[in-house]
């Protein structure tokens, strides 16, 4: 809970918890097994732009502190922008591969 700066809100009553907040729970829960794969679908697609960023500090931190593969389904380009490489669907076939 440190990690996603949620200290102190261990028993907190989801309903108490603002949309970012019950985001960044779910991403410490995904994190806790230390996965090596995190598939996120639409992770920010809910939230205002202030915690669309920090979803996007935490996953990015997952990936290169922790060695985390983080895969992000997303419809944002401000959210696929982030990544590393984006991979583009179209009528469900592959139209690009990008590295950046």
């Amino acid at each position: 809970m440190a990690a996603v700066g949620l200290t102190g809100r261990e028993s907190a009553d989801p309903t108490t918890l603002s949309g970012g907040q019950q985001q960044r729970v779910a991403i410490a829960r995904a994190l806790f097994g230390r996965p090596s794969l995190l598939l996120a679908d639409e992770p920010t697609g809910n939230l205002d732009s202030e915690n669309s960023r920090e979803i996007l500090r935490l996953l990015t931190e997952a990936n290169r502190q922790q060695g985390v593969t983080v895969v992000v389904v997303t419809h944002s380009d401000e959210v696929a922008a982030a990544a590393d490489r984006t991979v583009t669907l179209a009528d469900g076939r592959l139209a690009g591969d990008r590295r950046h």
